[in-house]
């Protein structure tokens, strides 16, 4: 599993103009699914995600997760994350799980994230074409991959 954290001030997403996901402060999450992945590498991103410190404690340190500041998550679903752009002009996706696989594993990231104690995880709709519009805080985009977790 690949993810792209970026920390925000707010962000939401939109499908046929209308909002279908929101959240203030905390993460837009974009989030990619390969073959290999399954329940272990859930948790493992779900944890690593809820306890990663980059959030400002007093003393602007990013010494804070996003469970300690109470923030909140969108998580979009993101099979680009797995291109592969080595050859020729155009990327594969082949490295990109299936829909029928990914889909339940992203389902059960954010319930992770919830078990977790996360109070607001919301979610863009799954395959549909999204506008995802991002404030990103600082900014700070973080990159976390199971394979290397």
């Amino acid at each position: 599993m690949r993810a792209i954290l970026q920390r925000v001030r707010q962000g939401h997403v939109t499908v046929n103009n209308q909002i279908v996901g929101q959240v203030g402060h905390g993460y837009v999450i974009l989030l990619g699914i390969t073959h290999d992945d399954g329940p272990p590498e859930v948790k493992k991103l779900a944890e690593k995600t809820a306890h990663l410190r980059v959030f400002e404690d007093e003393q602007g340190k990013m010494n804070r997760s996003v469970l300690e500041v109470a923030g909140e998550i969108l998580v979009i679903s993101q099979f680009t994350l797995y291109a592969d752009a080595k050859k020729g002009r155009r990327p594969s996706f082949t490295q990109a799980a299936a829909p029928d696989q990914a889909e339940p594993l992203v389902v059960q990231f954010v319930e992770t994230l919830r078990q977790l104690g996360l109070q607001k995880v919301e979610t863009g709709v799954f395959g549909a074409h999204m506008m995802v519009h991002i404030e990103n805080d600082g900014p700070v985009t973080i990159i976390l991959d199971t394979a290397v977790l």
